[in-house]
């Protein structure tokens, strides 16, 4: 069996810094923006838009010099923004390709791809480097592809194009003809070095390929192999690929403290595009998201929200998410924002022809945070009973569909029969109560006295005696009639510690 030939495609993102600023601040990528890196205050320039390289701004400006350019944005660096960048340029790489290594630079992203045995899967290398470039470009990094054989050849490649050609296959054995006008500054290149190319008058990788091997090595020794090498596109490598995790996370650091709600969303908006974005690429939603963000001072105001089912509605996380921070806002101003999210997968549900119209998921999503809103958490969803006897044994637990429920199979539904009902009182309410023979005789209730007819009980309960929540009751069911001959069935019940009656439920 033969291996298939080496192929290598390179992406090559330049001003790094900047780019991974600007990915999440779109309304400010038409402007001139410059990064500053250092302790104020000796700032200096480390990255900058091309807008802003046009108006004259140069590395390693000042922030004095820098104020003197009209309508000039300036960010500071950002290295875990950088670093959450360059883990999905990564994540975006690593669905073309499961050979992935980064060789990124101080200012520059940059990471090759082991393409060979892929035409199969992403067509021809021209297509899948078009693909590849459009995919980051959604992702709102500017990006440069170069496919070749050789796989130094292909970072050297990526590192000369430029906007007007951003992608460039080169054939096999055409390498060396490739590289040829390309000036020798694309390469790693020492000052000495760049000195001494200088005084010979090499320029251009060319004429550095055409230097006599054996007096090159005399005068530089292996380096001098090696950058002849680099620029014949001969130089061999042997490949270390990294495997990038798949998580779906987003920050951002603000420049000014955020207080208003208003703009907190109008940033979560541009980091869920990403999110969505990133989980359509590989057919998923977003099953949860959850929100940290870090606050003036050094707090942090953690809030997740988890809809029924998984989606990747914008507009719904947006409401969603407004309507759970309003309910609980952040206790002071906002320095940066972090969303992570959990992939999962859409259900998709076939109804017939002549079957209903069933509710949309997402609109009692919202109908539910709404009552929550007003409610509070712990009084919406479904009520759980506790493992005990004790009174109000229960808990509210969220909605949520467990595999019974999407069955197409139909439940057996008991045959109907009339039985009474029973209203829970929350809270109940007291009661004045007349003992005979120790058993209720007659009661007060809601300004109104009742003679008691027929009284069962009591029944006695009682637990959690190892516990300081110790609990005890006693419970009578009872029929009354009042003066005007109205009914009442109701359950009471008296805490034989306080000696305390209470009306706790109503029978209709």
């Amino acid at each position: 069996m033969n291996l298939p030939d080496e192929l290598y495609a390179c992406v090559c993102a330049r001003e790094f810094p900047a780019q991974a600023l600007l990915r999440l601040r779109p309304e400010l990528r038409p402007r001139a923006c410059v990064v500053m890196e250092g302790e104020p205050p000796l700032q200096q320039v480390c990255a900058m838009t091309e807008q802003a390289r046009t108006i004259g701004v140069a590395y390693s400006m000042t922030k004095v010099e820098v104020e003197t350019f009209p309508n000039l944005a300036v960010l500071s660096r950002s290295p875990q923004e950088e670093s959450a960048t360059r883990a999905v340029l990564l994540e975006c790489a690593g669905s073309f390709s499961p050979r992935v290594e980064e060789c990124s630079q101080d200012r520059t992203f940059g990471c090759v791809l082991d393409i060979s045995g892929t035409e199969l899967l992403f067509g021809p290398p021209q297509r899948l480097a078009r693909n590849l470039r459009d995919r980051i470009e959604a992702l709102g990094i500017a990006a440069f592809v170069a496919v070749c054989r050789n796989y130094h050849a292909a970072i050297v490649l990526a590192a000369g194009l430029s906007a007007h050609r951003p992608v460039s296959v080169v054939a096999t054995g055409q390498q060396s003809a490739a590289l040829a006008p390309l000036p020798v500054s694309v390469l790693d290149l020492t000052d000495e070095q760049q000195e001494t190319f200088a005084l010979w008058g090499i320029t251009t990788l060319g004429q550095l390929a055409e230097l006599p091997q054996r007096e090159l090595i005399a005068r530089l020794g292996q380096d001098g192999h090696r950058l002849r090498q680099l620029a014949r596109g001969e130089k061999p490598h042997l490949f270390q690929p990294i495997e990038p995790p798949f998580v779906l996370s987003e920050r951002m650091e603000l420049d000014t403290s955020v207080e208003l709600l208003d703009s907190l969303l109008f940033v979560i908006g541009a980091m869920l595009d990403q999110l969505i974005q990133r989980a359509h690429t590989r057919i998923l939603a977003l099953a949860a998201v959850t929100v940290t963000l870090s606050l003036d001072g050094g707090a942090t105001h953690i809030r997740t929200v988890r809809p029924a089912l998984p989606t990747c509605d914008k507009q719904l996380w947006i409401r969603l998410l407004h309507l759970d921070l309003e309910a609980h806002p952040p206790p002071a101003a906002i320095v940066a924002i972090a969303l992570r999210a959990e992939p999962g997968k859409t259900d998709k549900v076939q109804l017939g022809l002549f079957s209903p119209q069933l509710p949309e998921p997402s609109r009692l999503d919202v109908t539910l945070a709404r009552i929550r809103a007003l409610v509070g958490d712990g009084n919406a969803g479904r009520a759980v009973l506790r493992d005990t006897h004790a009174p109000e044994g229960f808990r509210m637990e969220a909605f949520a569909l467990t595999v019974a429920q999407h069955s197409t199979k139909p439940a057996d539904t008991p045959p109907s029969s009339s039985r009474m009902a029973m209203r829970r009182l929350r809270p109940s309410e007291r009661a004045s109560v007349v003992l005979q023979h120790e058993k209720p005789a007659s009661f007060a209730f809601r300004e109104r006295r009742y003679t008691v007819e027929r009284a069962y009980g009591p029944w006695d309960a009682s637990g959690d005696w190892w516990n300081p929540s110790l609990w005890g009751t006693e419970e009578w069911d009872l029929v009354a009639h009042a003066q005007d001959g109205s009914l009442l069935c109701c359950l009471m019940t008296r805490a034989p510690a306080q000696n305390l009656w209470e009306v706790t439920a109503l029978y209709d």
